[in-house]
């Protein structure tokens, strides 16, 4: 079992006091302390995923609940074409670990300050703190993945900066605490994924472009 990075000085820390308190004999407050650092690492965990390597698909950015699929004319991410929005919220006990979905080239990063409503509310997507990454695939397709921050997650992390090339899987961030990630897929994708379906980030197809990019 892997662990993202963000959460090594905690399990660490939190490792480190119990052993000390543990040898001090305070026995019972090294054992929270030990109680602490399982819950940490349980929250940080990175599994590997087997992922796809299909350029003509769209996989699930994070690990969740998909709460909302929806056809958008227009919108904040939807501004150059039509677009369906995939809205996926992840609870305190998914991983917490975001993947990039598609393979090509990172073109625009939209941070957005804003409120901590609860992540499954309808207007999350458009009222709370948000991070927007739009990558150009392989074929000149653009995908929009945004990361919601909610009632809980207060910290949103991206790794990533701008102009980077991604591959399809990669970890790129993470929301801390329960959140939400939206997926705004190019018109001509065929959704795969229903309300209320379980996905796996890395893993779950999500949409399938109709006709496959010429080579």
């Amino acid at each position: 079992m892997h662990f993202a990075r963000e959460g090594y000085p905690w399990i660490f820390g939190l490792g480190s006091l119990s052993l000390v308190f543990g040898l001090l004999g305070f026995r019972s407050s090294g054992c929270i302390l030990l109680g602490l650092a399982l819950f940490v690492a349980f929250f940080f965990r990175d599994p590997d995923r087997e992922t796809p390597g299909d350029t003509d698909v769209i996989i699930s950015p994070a690990d969740g609940r998909v709460i909302t699929v929806e056809p958008l004319a227009r919108g904040k991410y939807a501004s150059e074409q039509p677009a369906s929005r995939v809205g996926i919220f992840l609870s305190p006990l998914n991983v917490h670990v975001n993947r990039v979905p598609v393979t090509g080239q990172v073109t625009q990063i939209q941070y957005q300050p804003g409120k901590f409503r609860a992540a499954f509310a309808a207007d999350a997507a458009e009222v709370n703190e948000q991070n927007a990454v739009s990558i150009q695939d392989t074929h000149g397709r653009r995908v929009v993945l945004v990361q919601i921050a909610g009632m809980l997650a207060r910290r949103i992390v991206c790794r990533l900066t701008g102009g980077e090339q991604v591959q399809q899987g990669d970890r790129y961030g993470m929301i801390m605490l329960g959140s939400r990630v939206d997926v705004y897929c190019p018109a001509e994708v065929q959704l795969k994924i229903t309300v209320g379906q379980r996905v796996k980030a890395g893993e779950t197809v999500i949409g399938a472009y109709r006709t496959r990019a010429k080579t």
